[in-house]
């Protein structure tokens, strides 16, 4: 079945044979269905000028004119004017060789890779595609950071196999960690993306994973990797199938191409094009929460702070939309008012929603009592003066005599009587980051909550807290609806918050003396069993709102369909490489003063050899004193 809902897949094609003739290659890739062509910035002929022998001083002359800035002849190139610039890729030469021992061949590459890229820039390509690095490829690196460094608008699209084929020895992480190598060389720059070729045989799920956390721009599909159906039509393995299936959700273009295996001659090139198309076509429709994320996938958002500002009703709105986390409300207070008063008692149970916002758990409160059968009196505490007007005309229109508003702090009010039920969702991301152990020390019904971490994978998420270029953003945690990131381990948890908390001395106003009983540290160990880059961690939560009521953003217990919460993100300033079978242990605090609450956090990478541990990878203690990013009380 169709999914008319997905946007249409970019399909371009690569061809093996050089074609010089632009205009000629550019027609029949449109007549076979293809959006755009990657086509060779010059002939091959032009090795030439790698002078790899100059035998006599003729030729030494004229190796020394072409190094002076000597410009291509017409004949040289194949994409000549920018006529059809919009439907090109250009090709960078494979023949350059940046890293060859004959020092001369080597600054001639150089020269020539300059060469094309200027010419590239000139005519406004806004991708090129770059040989796949070799064994040796420092030079390479550093000449194409230089490039990096100096480009405007150019993306650089790097052919990276998904294994190496032309080795009978390779593994399944030998081409990532070559990739990861090269990138890190190059400063990990945004404009260094991935062209990744798939290959007959796929590695094991475990190794495919880890592309999800890298830039892939383009996804090649050579001709060979294709089976043939019942009609004689290309089609790709279930393997390939699921594995393309999940590299679609990233939006990256995919390129055919033809390496001469000629399989399908019979149905015509276009067929490939077609087939690619019809699985974007045939993917699955958005579930309510792609759908509601759609556009926020690795957006980095900075927490809510509904304590120290007042939320904007656009926000409520959008909350108010989550069906899931209402009626896991509405059941956990059904469920306590069955448990505490008997259908038959005329007893009245106090609920006291605290941060009751525009309402909306109020009015689960009342269809809780409504569908248990049970007298209640209910409370609205907000201290949102905009929203304080919403709950006057809920109270007014709806509820009447039913609920008690009351404008204020929850933490200030007194109270005039105890509540039976407590109801807040001052949960955030992090569990507490929106400081509910605080604002919930005087609760009388017991509550849960257990925080979770993560290590996390994320060259999306590194590049754009890097884009900012200061200190202050790599020491803020951010809301994050994950997509392009891989975890390196299971979340684990770090700590918990319960209430009633009986620790903490209180005043004359029954209020805590200080805030001291809700700091945390914890230190968590990850047993990291293939390699990664580690760029952050992710955090969850997971909360007992009444018995086995639970609500959860944790991966695995995660409430189907709840989309009020994305997971919260702490980067590390300098992504740290982990290799297999190491151990990763993560320290984490939260503290305190009499006037805000911060995380501080820092990691450390060992490797047992023997009966020896070593150190290899530790960051930096992060937002110390909470100097860059705070919650204020």
């Amino acid at each position: 079945m169709s999914n008319n809902n997905v946007p249409r897949v970019a399909v371009g094609v690569l061809y093996s044979q050089e074609d010089r003739d632009t205009a000629l290659s550019v027609t029949s890739a449109k007549e076979t269905g293809h959006d755009f062509i990657i086509l060779p910035i010059t002939h091959s002929d032009y090795k030439r000028f790698l002078f790899d022998k100059v035998e006599d001083n003729k030729e030494k002359r004229l190796m020394e004119e072409w190094r002076n800035g000597k410009p291509f002849l017409k004949n040289d190139l194949i994409i000549q004017n920018n006529e059809h610039v919009d439907y090109l890729v250009g090709k960078i030469s494979d023949w350059i060789d940046l890293d060859s021992s004959n020092h001369q061949v080597r600054t001639n590459s150089e020269i020539a890779l300059n060469q094309q890229f200027s010419w590239a820039a000139h005519l406004g390509l806004t991708a090129i595609f770059v040989p796949t690095p070799t064994n040796s490829f420092l030079n390479y690196a550093r000449s194409l950071n230089k490039i990096l460094g100096n480009s405007t608008y150019t993306h650089i699209w790097m052919r990276i196999p998904i294994i190496n084929e032309d080795t009978p020895y390779s593994n399944d992480i030998e081409m990532w960690e070559k990739w990861n190598k090269f990138r890190t060389f190059c400063e990990n720059h945004h404009k260094l993306s991935i062209a990744l070729e798939l290959s007959v045989n796929l590695p094991d799920d475990v190794y495919l994973e880890r592309w999800f956390a890298e830039p892939i721009k383009a996804v090649i599909l050579p001709t060979k990797i294709f089976l043939t159906n019942v009609k004689g039509y290309p089609v790709l393995s279930k393997k390939h199938q699921g594995f393309v299936k999940k590299l679609m959700k990233y939006k990256p273009s995919f390129v055919v191409f033809d390496d001469m295996t000629s399989k399908h001659q019979d149905v015509g090139f276009a067929a490939y094009q077609e087939y690619v198309r019809h699985i974007n076509r045939t993917m699955p429709e958005p579930n309510q929460i792609e759908q509601f994320g759609n556009g926020y996938q690795d957006f980095l958002q900075s927490p809510l702070q509904p304590l120290m500002d007042n939320l904007e009703s656009s926000t409520y709105e959008i909350f108010e939309k989550d069906p899931v986390k209402y009626a896991l409300y509405e059941k956990a207070v059904y469920y306590a008012l069955l448990d505490r008063v008997a259908l038959e008692s005329n007893e009245i149970t106090v609920i006291m929603v605290v941060g009751a916002g525009r309402g909306p758990l109020v009015t689960r409160s009342i269809k809780a009592a409504e569908k248990a059968n049970r007298k209640v009196r209910i409370y609205a505490v907000e201290k949102n003066p905009n929203a304080f007007v919403i709950l006057q005309n809920m109270k007014s229109e709806v509820w009447g005599d039913k609920v008690t508003i009351v404008f204020g702090d929850m933490r200030k009010w007194k109270a005039p009587e105890k509540a039976d039920i407590l109801v807040s969702e001052l949960l955030g991301s992090f569990g507490d980051n929106e400081l509910s152990p605080e604002c919930l020390d005087g609760a009388q019904k017991y509550l849960k909550r257990r925080t979770f971490i993560s290590p996390l994978s994320s060259s999306k998420l590194y590049n754009e807290v890097s884009a900012y270029k200061d200190l202050v953003h790599f020491e803020t945690p951010y809301v994050v609806m994950f997509q392009s990131v891989t975890e390196l381990a299971k979340p684990q948890e770090i700590w918990q918050f319960e209430h009633p908390n009986g620790s903490f001395v209180i005043d004359e106003e029954e209020n805590p003396v200080n805030n001291y009983h809700n700091t945390r540290y914890s230190k968590v160990t990850f047993n990291i069993t293939n390699s990664g880059i580690l760029h952050g961690i992710a955090g969850y939560f997971e909360s007992v709102l009444y018995k086995d009521v639970t609500m959860s953003i944790l991966p695995a217990t995660h409430s189907e369909g709840m989309f009020s919460w994305f997971p919260i993100f702490f980067p590390l300033k300098v992504p740290i490489y982990i290799t297999s079978n190491s151990t990763l242990n993560i320290y984490f605090w939260r503290l305190t003063s009499s006037k805000k609450v911060w995380y501080e956090w820092c990691v450390d990478a060992s490797l047992t050899v023997g009966s020896e541990t070593k150190s290899y990878g530790s960051s930096n203690i992060q937002n110390v004193g909470g100097r860059s990013s705070w919650i204020g009380l």
